[in-house]
């Protein structure tokens, strides 16, 4: 009876963490001159948090099948309010860092859980429909998230934009708690929770990014990445073993075995490493070469993410009728398109090149988010709704990571190459040539990468009721 007021605590904490995403996003530039950082270490702030989340996503999923969702969400929520009050009082880049790493501890408690908490209260039926209204919850963060970051940036300092998160959790975590008590998503169960299969997991995913993303500096034969290249193996053959092994394994192997399981998760993965590579470096194109101030940079950068108000409840909606597929497929190929137009961008485009460009990106998006989404968690049985719920938010994330550390990678390599081995500390005019390849070559990655995605939507084949 009470499934809306759930959806609504639920909207909160979904709406807090992706606000947080955007709005730190639109600050990067701020932050690289104020802690006078460079680019390959301010986009550590990102990167830290969407590893920590990415690494602890499905542990929390299963420990919350364990302990119960509320218990896992509500201190999720406080330990993000207390990460956010680190972050705003950091003064220096490695602090930030830091103090992102524990804002993520919270943020994958809270996300483990979202998903599962409303499956538990929405019928097969209306699974569609809430997984969309969860995407225009989505969209309403991501949406504000860019403008709020710009006029805070414009009247006050970075900080402030974490600051704002404290009030939110706190309170949000006080009703969550007393609206899921004694509720489905209040049941706990006598099973152990699997820690050697959540610590080959993490170690894996962090030795596995350190590689990507300092191996064009090290170089592919050096001895740290190497020694990467070798823990990130001996931790998966770990994790294989454990998880064979133990009697309540953190991912159970049957669930690989679900095709509508196993093809939408890694579709969703690739989507959100095609998105983030627009989301990372949009930003600096925008106040760079473009020339626009944070402020009329976060306005521009709405219109990614305004779209997802329309398409993600109307295809939700209609992935309750017609399935996943194509809906998935459609908007795998639409992302595709628009990073290839986002490819030539220019800085003598007008803003509604740009626009149009973005708001595509974000169509396809839209599209194709609400019906993966349902797809997974209708697919896996009851018992595994947690460890489902925390492996889509685990692909999202590590595919955020993903995105982030290839258009790094290339951006990077490009303009380091171009410029005679300068690296984008300070941007200046002279420096556009150079930028702006870089840049060509990071979307034209996205193309692929996401082209391969297409490729990965539709091969699930069609959807069992």
């Amino acid at each position: 009876p009470n499934k809306w007021l759930v959806f609504f605590a639920v909207a909160v904490g979904v709406f807090m963490s992706t606000l947080d995403g955007s709005i730190v996003n639109i600050a990067l530039p701020a932050i690289m001159n104020d802690l006078a950082a460079p680019l390959s270490t301010v986009e550590w702030v990102m990167m830290i948090y969407l590893l920590t989340v990415s690494a602890l996503l499905l542990s929390f999923g299963r420990l919350s099948d364990i302990r119960g969702r509320r218990w896992v969400y509500t201190r999720g929520l406080i330990v993000f309010a207390i990460g956010s009050l680190f972050c705003g009082l950091a003064r220096s880049a490695l602090w930030l860092i830091a103090a992102r790493a524990f804002q993520g501890l919270g943020a994958a408690m809270i996300m483990s859980c979202t998903q599962a908490i409303v499956v538990d209260r929405f019928p097969f039926a209306e699974r569609g429909r809430a997984m969309g209204m969860i995407g225009a919850v989505v969209a309403s963060g991501l949406t504000v998230g860019p403008a709020l970051g710009g006029w805070l940036l414009h009247h006050f300092n970075w900080q402030t934009i974490f600051y704002i998160n404290i009030p939110i959790g706190l309170v949000t975590a006080f009703f969550a708690d007393r609206l899921l008590r004694s509720g489905p998503s209040d049941v706990s169960r006598a099973e152990r929770f699997d820690w050697f299969g959540s610590l080959f997991l993490i170690v894996c995913l962090t030795s596995s990014l350190f590689v990507i993303t300092h191996v064009r500096r090290m170089g592919i034969a050096s001895p740290v990445i190497l020694g990467g290249l070798l823990v990130s193996l001996l931790t998966v053959l770990g994790l294989i073993r454990t998880e064979r092994t133990v009697s309540h394994p953190l991912l159970a192997p049957s669930l690989l075995r679900i095709r509508l399981f196993t093809f939408p998760a890694l579709a969703a993965m690739v989507l959100f490493a095609g998105l983030f590579i627009v989301v990372f470096l949009m930003p600096f194109f925008l106040v760079h070469p473009y020339g626009l101030s944070e402020h009329a940079a976060g306005y521009l950068m709405v219109t990614l993410f305004a779209v997802l108000f329309v398409f993600a409840p109307i295809s939700g909606s209609l992935s309750d009728r017609i399935g996943s597929r194509f809906l998935c497929t459609l908007g795998m190929a639409v992302l595709t398109v628009s990073l290839y137009y986002l490819s030539a961008i220019t800085p003598e485009m007008s803003r509604l090149d740009v626009a149009w460009r973005l708001a595509l990106a974000g169509s396809g998006i839209a599209v194709f988010t609400a019906p993966n989404n349902a797809a997974v968690m209708s697919a896996v049985p009851p018992r595994f709704m947690g460890v489902a719920a925390g492996t889509v938010a685990t692909v999202r994330n590590l595919g955020m990571v993903l995105g982030i550390a290839l258009a790094g990678a290339i951006f990077n390599h490009v303009f380091h190459t171009l410029s005679g081995g300068m690296d984008l500390k300070v941007y200046h005019p002279e420096l556009e040539p150079f930028f702006m390849e870089a840049f060509r070559y990071a979307m034209l990655s996205g193309t692929v990468v996401c082209g391969f995605g297409t490729l990965l939507s539709f091969l699930r084949g069609p959807d069992k009721r």
